[in-house]
């Protein structure tokens, strides 16, 4: 590329003019000035000439030798002026080429769309990291409804549950009433039953009950119970006087004891705990004469019966 052909950039400094005349000025200087010198030199190096003078005496006397002045040797000539090359001259190397208006505004606007693609992939970076904030979010919104759905799913299930016990208990409870009423209805009938049955009771004359047969026990069955419990005592404090302890006993038809209630205490717990006990070793009642068992006995036990 040929760089006359380029416009010269204003901002930059002349080329300097008139170099090849100062080169040859100065050569000029250096060969006066070595000129110089040379005849300066000539003009001191010139040899005296001899002189001779005869010179006589009275009385002859022989002469001296001459005296042979030393022979003055030319001074030798000075060497030749160093000849003064001229300095090569420098070739500057081309200066790039100015960057026209045209490239530099498309230099300006690669900068820019730089810059804009820059900050572009800031703004996408900071839209994905809002982005995957806001699933995590909602990521962990939908975990805790899922876990306040699945505790409100238990605890329904639980109330459910509560409730079909609840119903299932009063059921039963409905039943157990209804099948008491029943037994209650036919307790009655069978007392109705035996109103109405009077005809054959079995009573004396002079009996006043409304039962076919009497139903209290008969006079050796006490003697027999105590009989039955006695042995089954284990009480061996010594105690003052003959203190009594007065023991409801409940039993099934079948003589089974089903309880017993201490009525009336002798005052001495040691004893009221021996009788308790020994009825309950006992477990089991005798039958009366007739092969039946009192529901509800009220028996009295004393240490020294």
């Amino acid at each position: 590329m040929n760089t006359q052909t380029l416009p010269r950039d204003p901002l930059l400094p002349p080329e300097a003019d008139g170099t090849r005349k100062g080169v040859l000025l100065s050569v000029l200087v250096h060969i006066g000035l070595v000129v110089a010198i040379a005849f300066g030199l000539n003009w001191r190096s010139r040899v005296p000439e001899a002189q001779q003078a005869e010179l006589w005496a009275a009385v002859p006397q022989a002469a001296a030798p001459r005296e042979v002045e030393p022979v003055v040797q030319p001074a030798p000539p000075p060497p030749p002026a160093p000849v003064v090359q001229p300095e090569p001259k420098v070739v500057e190397p081309p200066k790039p080429a100015p960057v026209p208006d045209a490239q530099i505004a498309i230099e300006k606007a690669r900068k820019d769309e730089e810059r804009k693609a820059r900050e572009l992939e800031e703004q996408e970076r900071k839209a994905k990291l809002a982005a995957e904030r806001e699933a995590q979010k909602k990521k962990l919104a939908l975990e805790k409804a899922e876990k306040a759905a699945k505790a409100e799913k238990a605890a329904k299930a639980e109330r459910e549950r509560l409730e079909k016990l609840a119903a299932e208990k009063k059921k039963l409870q409905e039943a157990l009433e209804a099948q008491q009423a029943k037994q209650r209805e036919a307790a009655r009938a069978e007392q109705m039953k035996r109103i109405q049955g009077l005809a054959g009771a079995s009573g004396g004359p002079g009996a006043t009950g409304t039962a076919l047969r009497s139903a209290g026990p008969s006079a050796g069955y006490a003697g027999r119970i105590k009989a039955r419990v006695r042995p089954n005592i284990v009480f061996a404090d010594q105690v003052a006087g003959n203190p009594t302890a007065e023991v409801e006993v409940r039993a099934a038809p079948d003589g089974t004891i089903i309880g017993r209630r201490l009525v009336k205490s002798s005052g001495l717990p040691t004893w009221d705990e021996a009788v308790l006990r020994a009825i309950d070793k006992t477990e089991v009642l005798p039958r009366d004469t007739d092969g039946r068992v009192p529901g509800t006995l009220l028996l009295v036990f004393q240490p020294r019966d």
